[in-house]
């Protein structure tokens, strides 16, 4: 299964239902057409200062060759291993440049392809949004967590390190 990251464009009224088709999914892992094709996968999703820096990368490290003597073998090398790190990182690539354009992280949803995430995410999304709605006001903050008493925990501390469970407490 595949995992997508959901963005949503920042909210300009307090109905949220119009902006479902605005709504972009990012899928996590390679992506091949961003390793072949960079600059072009880069214009074809709107990146344009991934595209500068993208440039100026491939910019110094021609320079740099050129300045030291290089090959156009080691310009290949370099030039493939800046394409295979655009491969790599293209998700987060993509994210950035959506966070950058004013959208945020509404959610993380599995699929099979992308049509199932969409509609696993979107079933809960518009019963969510449509409960908001008819609420007339944005869901109450959840319960505050209940402070730590240290006196609990015998003049000593606690027990256990981190995130556990103290010895001994049965929920």
């Amino acid at each position: 299964m595949a995992v997508y990251t959901v963005h949503q464009p920042s909210a300009t009224r307090a109905n949220a239902l119009p902006d479902a088709e605005r709504i972009v999914f990012v899928r996590d892992g390679f992506s091949f057409w961003a390793f072949l094709v960079a600059p072009i996968w880069m214009l074809w999703h709107r990146m344009w200062l991934v595209l500068l820096g993208y440039v100026v990368v491939l910019a110094v490290a021609d320079a740099a060759l050129l300045a030291l003597g290089g090959s156009h073998i080691a310009y290949s090398v370099i030039a493939l291993f800046v394409s295979l790190l655009v491969g790599l990182e293209a998700s987060t690539l993509r994210r950035f440049s959506l966070r950058l354009r004013g959208f945020r992280n509404v959610g993380i949803v599995s699929g099979v392809d992308r049509e199932d995430a969409e509609r696993r995410f979107f079933a809960t999304w518009l019963t969510e949004a449509r409960s908001r709605s008819a609420a007339g006001a944005p869901p109450a903050a959840p319960p505050p967590l209940p402070a730590a008493n240290p006196a609990a925990h015998g003049a000593h501390g606690p027990d256990v390190i981190g995130l556990f469970p103290q010895p001994g407490a049965h929920r």
